[in-house]
């Protein structure tokens, strides 16, 4: 063991959304080429907030797809290595101009204050990360799950939804599905 290891921390234990739920109008764009070049950008912020912190990030969710319809909300997913060290990574990430939106077990969210970009952060060998990254991989690969995945968004969207997270949870068992043919693919 290391002598310089900072004892572990117990993490939060209810979830904290700051602000309150918020109604929010929600549609698809197309895809849009520039989605990625939004990532970078981000990218580059987050490894300057968090240098030298070695910090794994990855561009997530729907805007990462090439030809998928998405909000347009660019979702990053960054992987640290402590979640309960917040002064580590959540005040640099303060200070580059992010705001804490969600603060819950195992995960916290910043995002940008026009609400375009949300930056996931999750523990280094949290199995959420992998699976993100599974559905992403597999949505570029596999034209019917993307397609499937696409018309399910678009469904859910002609309902009210007074919270974004509600909308995301609807999502659940068509997302659980594809990541379920994602491993299985994998497998063979």
């Amino acid at each position: 063991m290391s002598i310089n290891r900072k004892p572990r921390r117990p993490d939060v234990t209810t979830v904290e959304l700051v602000g309150g739920p918020e109604r929010l109008e929600l549609e698809l764009h197309d895809y849009d080429d520039g989605w990625p070049a939004v990532y970078l950008t981000h990218r580059h912020r987050i490894e300057a907030a968090l240098a030298p912190a070695r910090v794994g990030i990855e561009h997530m969710g729907s805007t990462s797809v090439p030809g998928l319809a998405a909000k347009p909300i660019i979702d990053i997913v960054v992987a640290v290595k402590d979640i309960t060290a917040e002064e580590d990574y959540l005040d640099p990430l303060l200070a580059a101009g992010y705001q804490l939106r969600v603060r819950e077990p195992g995960h916290r969210l910043v995002r940008t204050p026009a609400l375009d970009v949300h930056v996931h952060l999750y523990e280094q060998g949290d199995p959420a990360v992998e699976d993100y990254l599974l559905l992403r991989d597999h949505l570029r690969t596999d034209a019917e799950d993307r397609a499937l995945y696409e018309a399910t968004k678009r469904t859910l969207l002609n309902r009210r939804w007074d919270d974004m997270n509600d909308y995301a949870d609807a999502k659940t068992d068509v997302i659980s599905a594809i990541k379920a043919r994602a491993r299985a693919a994998k497998e063979v």
